[in-house]
């Protein structure tokens, strides 16, 4: 990233994530290993996650937390991250807002549900910001575990997410075009957990299935 995104600018880093109640969060896993199962996963996986992000000094780390009166008073979370509440509607709604809302800088959103992330993900994505308007990392079912806007000086597309077909393999291939008059680089593809087979092996075999 350049030296002048650096000097003006806090680079924030937000992770999308629901409160791992049972029956709340990964509904497709939970058909395998059943809803408690698949609730304590995804708390292990996004605690995780948070405290990697959040012990990394070249960025704020943001919790976008939902349901928003649960997420905030939420003990799970570590203290280290912020806290954001999601707030309405449907996906693109809710990160469309936060990427119009948050403090000027440049700003990465990640899922809460892939096991790979670690800091070097998150810095090429900030690098990439550097030399693009935007940047995404691609999911390998056709989906994305990233997306970012380097947010100076141009601002969020009032288009942003529009017509996005979500959890279809189509949704990257929508935001890329609800991205249009702006430069855009790919950074590193990454897998999510939304089936047990997706998840990794030594999960898999956790559970004997």
């Amino acid at each position: 990233m350049s030296s002048v995104l650096s000097a003006q600018w806090r680079r924030q880093v937000v992770i999308f994530a629901k409160e791992p109640f049972p029956g709340r969060v990964k509904t497709r896993l939970a058909r395998r290993i059943g809803t408690v199962g698949a609730a304590r996963w995804f708390r292990r996986e996004a605690l995780a996650l948070t405290r990697r992000l959040a012990a990394d000094r070249r960025w704020d780390t943001i919790i976008a937390v939902a349901p928003d009166e649960a997420g905030i008073k939420s003990r799970v979370w570590p203290s280290q991250a912020g806290r954001w509440p999601q707030g309405a509607g449907n996906l693109g709604d809710r990160m469309g807002r936060a990427l119009r809302a948050l403090p000027p800088g440049p700003v990465v959103i990640v899922g809460a549900d892939i096991p790979g992330v670690d800091r070097s993900h998150v810095w090429s994505a900030f690098e990439a910001l550097g030399r693009a308007d935007a940047v995404i990392g691609p999911a390998t079912d056709g989906g994305f575990w990233l997306v970012g806007l380097r947010r100076s000086p141009r601002r969020a597309p009032a288009t942003l997410f529009d017509a996005v077909r979500w959890s279809s393999e189509h949704a990257r291939a929508d935001t890329l075009a609800s991205l249009r008059g702006l430069s855009v680089a790919e950074v590193a593809p990454l897998s999510d957990v939304d089936e047990f087979e997706d998840l990794p092996a030594r999960d898999r075999a956790r559970w004997g299935i």
